[in-house]
């Protein structure tokens, strides 16, 4: 017999709703995200997978549940890898298929543990479970971002950014404690349409819902940090070079040549040209094309931050090249060196450099710089720094705080053509600037170079694919948000302390039933 309140298990044939109705959940929930902007969708996508986890009989029927979720929820999101891999990587297009299926499947296993993990905690207990799913999914989900480097892409804190009410908890709990309180919603959501549950119960739920998103308006009222310094002109410039013609011999003088008029036209106190620009080291750079742009910068009373790649030759022979962006103005040179490298793109993890005899993707085994690098200064401005997707990473960004009065980013994003992965990544600097209570600049190579205010909305933007300049006017700002002090520590010691919570619950006897 089960005790009151356990669900029964799914009849003949319901495994298929186990794993299909989350798969779809999951693809649909991504349209929550850039550019579609529908950010209660990755919330409703939730309710589905924590029902099915609800009414799961046995711990192995809800990871599959959260498997197919998440390889819904991937394939569609990072659909993306593919083009990389093929258009631009030379890897047949078989491989790339399997291998853009691999990598979503690696993704999916962790919603698959937490799934596991739920029922574990809950065994027949569906309202225990729901309360249990929010945690669950988030400290897992963290966990993926932790993992062999990371890889935090598509998280749904994100997606609730800039303007959906729970982005409000931000700067104090970042992007996973939005995830956190946006999970939690789903769970709500699952109980406030049940059937099996009392009116009372869906008062309440609904109540809940409509209190988190207001206590989420109001604390988005509250400013942590404040105008300090003149405001900057900032020129951000988006070459527009496609990745297939960047390193052909026959084009590379050209490219070098069209930055350097686009440096020396733009109307600003900064420079920012983006990631790995120029083709070239930046030691094999013309001899006198890096002096004529130094030379006019000091005419024209100009700071140029240049991405790059730099090379070191050491004693014994040997290089490390450095994926950089450098303020060329000023003595001595400054550079920030990327640190967080992306596996198989600018470097082989051990075991898998077989990989380079089916990809052609030039300059990857990049060196890792510091773990904690001091800001960049230009024009009295010190510049928090994140080159390509290190801006997904929102605890690395904190550590530039306070001493960074803004953020800047520089990426190039040919790599993945016309596909999500631009938006995607905007929405990942507009949490940035909210988490931080900072401007974050950003300019790439095809797209999308824009300017993003402290409280994560697009002030301007350069459309994809066009060669062009946006010039943006930011304001220096001090102060440190509760995220930038904290970090995820808050956020995941909530989770955990939630499922400890609901673990000791577990061990309590069901209630008696009356005769």
């Amino acid at each position: 017999m089960t005790h009151p309140g356990a669900m029964p298990p799914f009849p003949a044939g319901g495994w298929l709703r186990v794993a299909a109705l989350p798969a779809l959940a999951g693809a649909v929930s991504v349209a929550g995200f850039a550019p579609v902007h529908a950010w209660p969708l990755p919330m409703l996508g939730l309710a589905v997978l924590f029902h099915a986890w609800s009414r799961s009989a046995r711990a192995r029927s809800a990871a599959l549940s959260g498997f197919a979720f998440g390889l819904g929820y991937f394939l569609t999101g990072v659909s993306w890898v593919y083009i990389s891999m093929h258009r631009y990587g030379d890897m047949p297009a078989v491989l790339a298929a399997i291998a853009t299926v691999l990598f979503a499947a690696y993704l999916a296993i962790f919603g698959a543990l937490a799934g596991a993990l739920v029922v574990r905690i809950a065994p027949g207990r569906p309202v225990l479970r729901l309360a249990a799913a929010p945690a669950a999914y988030t400290l897992l989900d963290w966990l993926r971002g932790t993992l062999f480097t990371g890889c935090p892409w598509l998280n749904v804190g994100a997606s609730q950014a800039p303007d959906a009410p729970l982005a409000g908890f931000a700067p104090y709990w970042g992007a996973y404690g939005v995830m956190l309180v946006a999970a939690m919603v789903a769970a709500l959501v699952v109980i406030a349409v049940s059937r099996a549950t009392s009116m009372r119960a869906r008062v309440v739920a609904v109540a809940a819902i409509l209190g988190l998103h207001g206590a989420g308006l109001v604390l988005r009222q509250v400013q942590w940090t404040h105008v300090a310094g003149a405001p900057v002109r900032v020129a951000l410039i988006q070459g527009n070079i496609p990745q297939d013609m960047k390193w052909r011999e026959e084009v590379r003088m050209r490219t070098i040549l069209d930055y350097g008029r686009m440096i020396e036209e733009a109307n600003a106190d900064i420079v920012v040209v983006p990631e790995t620009a120029l083709p070239a080291y930046l030691d094999e750079l013309p001899p006198d094309f890096l002096t004529g742009l130094v030379d006019h910068a000091r005419r024209a009373h100009k700071e140029i931050l240049l991405g790059t790649v730099e090379r070191e030759r050491h004693a014994d022979g040997t290089e490390s090249y450095y994926n950089s962006l450098v303020r060329i103005t000023g003595q001595p040179m400054q550079s920030y060196r990327k640190h967080h490298l992306v596996p198989f793109g600018e470097y082989i993890p051990q075991g898998f450099h077989w990989v380079l005899a089916i990809l052609h993707i030039p300059l990857q085994d990049f060196s890792r710089g510091p773990d904690v690098q001091p800001p960049l200064r230009a024009d009295g401005v010190s510049f928090g720094v994140a080159i390509c997707y290190e801006d997904i990473f929102g605890s690395e960004m904190t550590t530039f705080v306070p001493a960074a009065r803004a953020f800047v980013n520089v990426s190039n994003m040919a790599w993945f053509g016309d596909s999500l992965a631009p938006e995607q990544q905007l929405q990942e600097s507009q949490m940035r600037a909210l988490e931080n209570g900072r401007w974050m600049v950003r300019a790439t190579n095809t797209g999308v170079t824009a300017a993003i205010d402290p409280g994560g909305h697009v002030t301007g933007r350069l459309p994809t694919f066009t060669r062009g300049t946006l010039v943006a006017t930011i304001e220096p700002r001090e102060g440190m948000t509760p995220y930038a002090r904290t970090g995820n520590l808050p956020a995941l010691f909530s989770a955990l302390a939630i499922l400890v919570l609901c673990a000791g619950v577990r061990r309590r006897p069901p209630p008696p039933v009356a005769a």
